[in-house]
């Protein structure tokens, strides 16, 4: 079974599979051919279960599934959900980070950069990766715990930088 028909039975709770299939606007039937991964779940579900539950977790895993890109959930055995260690974690990561790319020269061209210089621009980036992933573990941590719309946070985020001119009418 993969990560997102797992996710999905995870996530339908204590709702009958009727009651979930209703929301997410399938049949019984269909969704439980997603459950028993005898179906792909098609993007226009997973879109709709997103809009729909609004789920920290289940966007993360949305991206990183599909693209195999973009920071992950942590739900290892090794992670502390608890929002003040994910909060230190975070601190610790982007202090990391921050060190590592004060440490990384990018005022000449990087087609000019020798062996050395990328790999030290390659441990910037990996300690960027690794802030992204704890900023947004974080998040998703405090919006679960605190009811706040993850999507909404995005949308605004979307329109902030429409207004600013960084981005088009995208959203």
């Amino acid at each position: 079974m993969s990560n997102m028909q797992f996710l999905i039975r995870e996530l339908r709770g204590e709702k009958t599979q009727e009651q979930f299939a209703e929301k997410i606007g399938v049949s019984r039937e269909t969704l439980s051919r997603y459950e028993t991964g005898r179906i792909d779940v098609p993007i226009t579900v997973l879109k709709k279960i997103s809009e729909e539950l609004d789920n920290p977790e289940f966007n993360m895993r949305l991206q990183s599934e599909f693209f195999g890109t973009g920071p992950v959930y942590l739900d290892g055995p090794n992670v502390d959900l608890h929002r003040s260690a994910v909060k230190e974690k975070t601190l610790e990561e982007l202090e990391e980070a921050i060190s590592s790319l004060k440490d990384t020269c990018l005022s000449k061209p990087l087609k000019n950069f020798q062996p050395f210089e990328i790999q030290k621009l390659r441990t910037s980036l990996e300690e960027l990766v690794e802030a992204s992933t704890a900023i947004l573990q974080l998040t998703a941590v405090l919006c679960s715990e605190a009811g706040i719309s993850y999507k909404d946070l995005w949308t605004d985020h979307y329109l902030d930088l429409e207004s600013q001119g960084y981005i088009g009418g995208m959203r």
